[in-house]
C-alpha cells in the first residue's frame, strides 16, 4: 500500500466560458476503473446534447490504469491535455471529465488544448485535492495511573488518537503514521517503562491534517 497518495475529496463540477464555448470540469474520487468508466457514462447521459465529452482518468496504486478519451474533438487536443492535468498534479484513482458546449467561435488546436486544460483543472479544484496518508493502529493498554501523562505526551507529539476504551484498565487507539511505527513503539515501551501492552492492529487511510 502506498504510504501517502493525493486524489480528490468530492464530486464537483465547475464551469467557464471561452470564446462563447462552454467548458464544464467534472471531477470526481473513485477506487476503480470501473467506476472511472461509469461515471464518464453518466456525465455523457446528463450532458447528451453536448457537443462532446472529453474524460481521462488514473487509477491503481501504480497508476496502472490510465485512459483518455477525445470524444470526437481533434486528435490529442482534449482527452491527452486533461491526463496530463491529473498527472502533472499526480493524481491517483481520479477521473476528470470536460463537457463542451460549442459556441459558434472554432478555437483551433493550440486553443482547444488550452481550454480543455483550463476545464480540467477548474472541475480538480472545485473537487479539492487531499492527501491521503497510510497509519498503522497501535493499541496501548495501561494502568489509569498512565493515562494522564498519556494524553499529554501523545498531544505533544502530534500523534493522531482514537477513542479510548476504559475497563478495568486503559486501551488507547493510538495512530502513528507508517513510517513512525517502529520509533513510536519503541518510544512508547519507554515512556511507560514498559508497563504498557502494546498490540499492532491495521493499517487505515487518514487525510492529512485531519
Amino acid at each position: 500500500m502506498l504510504k501517502r497518495y493525493t486524489t480528490v475529496r468530492r464530486e464537483a463540477n465547475e464551469e467557464i466560458v471561452i470564446k462563447k464555448s462552454r467548458f464544464i470540469g467534472h471531477a470526481k474520487p473513485v477506487e476503480t476503473e470501473a467506476e472511472a468508466i461509469a461515471f464518464i457514462d453518466q456525465i455523457k447521459r446528463q450532458h447528451r446534447m453536448a457537443t462532446h465529452n472529453c474524460s481521462a482518468y488514473v487509477v491503481g496504486e501504480r497508476d496502472e490504469h490510465q485512459k483518455a478519451s477525445d470524444d470526437g474533438e481533434p486528435s490529442g487536443t482534449a482527452g491527452k491535455p486533461i491526463l496530463e492535468v491529473i498527472k502533472n498534479k499526480r493524481l491517483k484513482n481520479v477521473v476528470v471529465v470536460v463537457t463542451r458546449y460549442f459556441g459558434g467561435i472554432m478555437l483551433g488546436a493550440g486553443g482547444l488544448v488550452r481550454a480543455y486544460t483550463d476545464g480540467a483543472v477548474v472541475g480538480i479544484e472545485a473537487a479539492e485535492e487531499i492527501e491521503y496518508v497510510l497509519h498503522r493502529e497501535v493499541l496501548v493498554d495501561v494502568d489509569y495511573t498512565w493515562y494522564g501523562r498519556l494524553e499529554n505526551e501523545l498531544h505533544n507529539r502530534g500523534t493522531r488518537v482514537g477513542e479510548a476504551e476504559f475497563t478495568d484498565r486503559v486501551i488507547v487507539r493510538c495512530l502513528p503514521e507508517v513510517d513512525d511505527e517502529q520509533s513510536f513503539v519503541e518510544w512508547m515501551t519507554d515512556l511507560t517503562q514498559g508497563q504498557a501492552n502494546i498490540t499492532i492492529g491495521e493499517v487505515i487511510y487518514f487525510i492529512n491534517g485531519e
